[in-house]
């Protein structure tokens, strides 16, 4: 989207309010159809932050997860955690991942999460 969709901005605003991280919403970007629950962008980060943490190979990047603070003004972008990206009839990764999406880059979106078959 050339301009980001305004109500999508609204439901990001609400999540980054802290009042809950039960919003499920499923998103067009890129091609990729991505499904699962959005975060306020400080837990997400905080959530990315431990699991580089506990990686031998990428502890170093840990912290430019904690550093940076959002800056004011309206969301710019989705932060997705248990989430996955649609592939036919399978989510990818089957535990769900972590995702950040750009606002302006989605081009559909519906509420709720999408439901997938691994079989």
């Amino acid at each position: 989207m050339s301009k980001p969709d305004e109500l999508l901005v609204d439901v990001a605003a609400l999540v980054e309010s802290g009042r809950s991280n039960q919003m499920s919403l499923t998103v067009v970007t890129g091609g990729a159809v991505i499904t699962g629950r959005l975060a306020p962008e400080a837990v997400w980060r905080q959530r990315v932050s431990e699991v580089l943490t506990d990686s031998a190979r990428l502890g170093e990047f840990s912290a430019i997860f904690t550093a940076t603070t959002r800056e004011e003004g309206p969301p710019t972008h989705l932060h997705f955690h248990v989430a996955r990206i649609l592939q036919g009839t399978v989510g990818i990764p089957e535990t769900g991942g972590m995702y950040r999406v750009s606002i302006a880059d989605v081009s559909a979106w519906t509420m709720g999460d999408f439901s997938y078959s691994d079989h």
